[in-house]
């Protein structure tokens, strides 16, 4: 377990006490690329058996690579993966001469396999404890699927960049999460495991930040650092515990 000294931030540890979180997803509570690359998996399975050209010219690499082409492509679309995914689609299919109306079709294929995904070992009993504790948004530039995974019951509000129209570590984004949740930036705290889309990003909307440094990196010197930092989600939850749990023994 790792803790960054609040003092950094604050006068002292106790002159923080969030009123809500914020709490990303992919990579946070689950490893990102095991559900990617299954979903990539399914998808090219649903497309040999029903548009082969499109398996044939555009397999698992090189569709990736389309998805990545069209993402720059299309930088309007930066904060929307599911219709980067779809565009991708639309144009494998086009180009390999089979039918664009497998793409919705195709999309679920991927999509389903997305959202089958493998927690870490402390990420469910320590976001049970959190939110018995506090009101959670999840906010995400990705787009996961709370109710097909499960952990819906945990969170107030669905935060994606989606349905923003802004992506971390944009600061818009975060408003928006303080305005769902109803709370002042100051009274937020948000979770994250990634140092600029999350940290740098909660510290330029003028939020409190917690790292998720569960590979144990360094801190990239660019930028602000994290008020907190741990390894796991359930050494938040048991700092924060014994927050609450001090003024009654002091």
């Amino acid at each position: 377990m790792h803790l960054r000294d609040p003092s950094a931030r604050y006068p002292s540890a106790m002159d923080f006490a969030p009123r809500a979180l914020s709490l990303d997803l992919d990579d946070t509570l689950w490893p990102i690329w095991p559900a990617i690359e299954r979903a990539e998996r399914a998808l090219h399975d649903f497309l040999s058996e029903r548009c082969p050209r499109t398996a044939d010219k555009y397999p698992i690499m090189a569709m990736r690579a389309l998805r990545d082409r069209i993402a720059a492509d299309h930088p309007e679309f930066a904060h929307d993966f599911t219709h980067q995914r779809r565009l991708s689609l639309q144009h494998a299919l086009r180009d390999s001469g089979d039918d664009e109306l497998h793409v919705d079709a195709a999309f679920d294929a991927f999509y389903i396999a997305r959202n089958r995904i493998e927690f870490y070992p402390d990420a469910l009993p320590a976001l049970a404890r959190l939110a018995a504790r506090y009101p959670i948004a999840a906010l995400t530039n990705g787009n996961a699927d709370l109710e097909r995974i499960g952990i819906a019951q945990h969170f107030k509000v669905f935060v994606s960049a989606r349905n923003a129209g802004h992506a971390k570590p944009d600061a818009p984004i975060f408003h928006a999460t303080c305005a769902q949740l109803q709370v002042a930036p100051q009274d937020l705290l948000h979770v994250g495991d990634d140092p600029l889309l999350d940290i740098a990003g909660a510290a330029r909307a003028g939020i409190h930040s917690c790292w998720i440094n569960r590979r144990e990196e360094t801190w990239p010197d660019d930028l602000p650092r994290p008020d907190l930092e741990f390894t796991t989600l359930a050494a938040l939850a048991d700092w924060l515990d014994a927050r609450h749990a001090l003024p009654e023994t002091a």
